[in-house]
């Protein structure tokens, strides 16, 4: 990767924005967002692999995960998928999750919104892509949100690792 860019910035209060140039086209990091097969090889926080996965590609459908730690702490997660434009625009809302799919709170925090939409949009830049995602809670109350907004930098050292481990798995 020739610029390891990633960033958050305000935006306004509820908007993380995460960049990142990432050497692969724009259609190898559209199937690396939507397949089973690449996510469980990079998605998630550092030391979380992905034991259990299903991607359901269409508006409304979802990507559930589990993921589990070093100590066997087990995660789960979601997207629902709103709108699909390959290979340039993915629109999904994440929320923490039960094994039934079900939204759950975020297992430390018991004022993180329970729904963040993200949207992933792609770009050519020289030879790969510019990767940029932006999220804001939504169906949230002040509290919720102002949890978010606390926390951008720490997302943002969170996605600098979920990023970092696309990067490692792209030769593959």
């Amino acid at each position: 990767m020739s610029d390891n860019t990633t960033s958050a910035h305000e935006g306004t209060k509820e908007d993380l924005v995460i960049t990142r140039i990432v050497k692969a086209s724009k259609a190898t990091v559209f199937k690396l967002w939507t397949e089973c097969e690449h996510l469980r090889h990079w998605w998630g926080p550092k030391g979380f692999p992905i034991v259990s996965c299903n991607v359901d590609l269409r508006p409304e459908g979802i990507f559930h995960y589990s993921m589990r730690g070093s100590e066997g702490t087990e995660m789960w997660g979601k997207f629902v998928y709103k709108e699909i434009a390959a290979p340039v625009k993915l629109v999904f809302v994440v929320s923490f999750s039960n094994p039934q799919a079900g939204i759950t709170r975020h297992p430390l925090s018991e004022t993180w919104p329970l729904e963040v939409i993200n949207t992933l949009t792609l770009t050519d830049h020289g030879d790969g892509t510019l990767l940029t995602l932006r999220g804001e809670p939504i169906n949230a109350n002040p509290e919720e949100r102002k949890t978010f907004f606390d926390n951008v930098a720490s997302m943002q050292q969170g996605f600098k690792g979920t990023l970092d481990q696309l990067d490692a798995y792209l030769p593959q």
